[in-house]
């Protein structure tokens, strides 16, 4: 399922690896984007990256700011949707694995994820988690309840 191609650089007394990984079109892959992980396929080789069609959700994407992680003051506090089903995101390929496993259904998936982050959330009461589970809440409401999942 995955084709490796190994270059090895020796020297006297060191040698180094320099490993380059290439996923042929049309593979089931797993990637993290945005600070959430999905499944999808490769649709296209842009050189340094693959072009994903997106087909599940592992984690959803956390809520608040990505630049200053679990703070709430002086800060943007983002709402942040997973990837649509079948929406199409580049990916650098070093960060693209084969995926194994079944592929979830999408609606199942994405609602799986928000359950298990909203239970993360819920664990540990403090500020973030307040704030990432207020805003978790919006976006299921305004866009997965209903369209994605009742």
């Amino acid at each position: 399922m995955r084709e490796m191609t190994c270059y090895i650089i020796g020297e006297e007394k060191e040698a180094h690896y320099v490993i380059m990984s290439t996923l042929k079109l049309g593979i089931i892959i797993q990637v993290p984007y945005k600070s959430g992980i999905y499944v999808g396929e490769i649709v296209e080789d842009r050189g340094d990256n693959y072009l994903i069609k997106t087909l599940a959700v592992l984690k959803h994407p956390m809520q608040g700011d990505l630049h200053h992680p679990k703070q709430v003051e002086n800060v943007i506090f983002h709402e942040r949707k997973a990837l649509s089903q079948y929406e199409k995101f580049n990916a650098l390929k070093d960060i693209v694995t084969a995926y194994t496993e079944p592929v979830p259904d999408y609606s199942a998936s994405l609602k799986n994820s928000v359950i298990a982050y909203k239970e993360k959330l819920a664990n540990k009461t403090n500020d973030y988690n307040t704030a990432a589970l207020k805003a978790l809440e919006t976006v299921e409401s305004s866009y997965y309840l209903g369209r994605y999942y009742d």
